[in-house]
């Protein structure tokens, strides 16, 4: 498997594969950081985030710096020629000459992908409007493989904004590839994964998904529990959104009828969905997971541009 050079813009983009040798580097990294402290010396990282991000930017960078790698880039659009009114293939064509590797986050579903048709070094997508976020999938997996100790048999409840999260679609279409998974999709109606997203799944991979409105209900049945939040910045109507802001929120009470077993996550920020009692509870794993975000990213893009290991 050659992964060096390839753009990853959707997680289907890698085979399961790929998946799992990516997953095992990041593993291998996790336990003996020291050993590839400088696999990435003299490589660049272009951080172009056009919308805002704590993670997802800041473990990309830690990632690049931990390998003995640079960073160059811009967190705010406005800061950027954007601003001039530049357009995204000159920015790449531009950025082609100062780094190897790039990385975009953009509000706009499809403009990591016009980023790569005009990029000779690899391109990232770190997550484009409502649409896919490889690398926080990869995070998710990582987390689930470190947890668990594979990625099979998985039953996965999976609550909150299912239909503009991008988390969760990149999560649904790959989590789908592994042996025996199921999904609980837990939702206000409004929120619903997307019907074609839903209907993709099912035919091209047999799996079993539920769908219910009730947090409670299924509770005692997954081994996973992936909490989101509902994204203010995808509603066009305030008031909407404050509709459904509320709708799930979980509690140590909640957590009480769930397995001993399970794996709770969410690939952050949260708002109020998960009550901060449950930070105690020794099954939530959130920011041990956004910790294995960077080796997961490590892991990528040292694969990416073919550093040897």
């Amino acid at each position: 498997m050659k992964l060096q050079g390839k753009h990853i813009i959707d997680a289907s983009d890698l085979s399961v594969d790929e998946l799992n040798l990516i997953i095992d580097l990041a593993l291998e990294m996790k336990a003996n950081t020291e050993k590839f402290s400088n696999l990435c010396k003299g490589k660049i990282l272009a951080t172009l985030f056009y919308e805002p991000s704590t993670r997802t930017r800041l473990s990309f960078e830690s990632a690049m710096l931990r390998m003995g790698g640079a960073i160059i880039g811009f967190s705010d659009a406005e800061t950027s020629s954007v601003k001039k009114g530049e357009n995204i293939a000159d920015t790449i064509r531009v950025l082609n000459n100062y780094a190897h590797i790039i990385v975009m986050r953009h509000p706009r579903e499809g403009a990591p992908l016009l980023a790569s048709q005009y990029s000779t070094i690899p391109v990232i997508n770190g997550g484009d409007g409502g649409h896919q976020h490889p690398t926080q999938t990869l995070t998710d997996l990582l987390t689930i493989k470190y947890y668990k100790n594979d990625i099979k048999d998985i039953k996965i409840a999976i609550c909150g904004d299912l239909l503009f999260g991008r988390s969760v679609h990149s999560l649904l279409k790959t989590l789908s590839r592994y042996p025996n998974t199921e999904f609980v999709l837990i939702s206000p109606s409004e929120l619903r994964i997307p019907y074609y997203l839903k209907n993709d799944i099912m035919k091209k991979h047999n799996v079993r998904i539920l769908e219910t409105t009730s947090l409670e209900e299924y509770m005692d049945y997954v081994n996973v529990l992936y909490m989101t939040r509902i994204q203010k910045e995808r509603f066009f109507s305030e008031d909407e959104y404050i509709k459904l802001k509320g709708s799930y929120v979980l509690t140590p009470e909640k957590l009480k009828y769930a397995r001993k077993d399970l794996l709770l996550m969410h690939p952050l920020p949260r708002v109020n969905e998960i009550d901060y009692e449950v930070d105690k509870d020794p099954r939530a794993k959130y920011f041990e997971q956004a910790s294995l975000g960077v080796f997961a990213r490590m892991a990528l893009m040292a694969l990416l541009l073919g550093r040897d290991y």
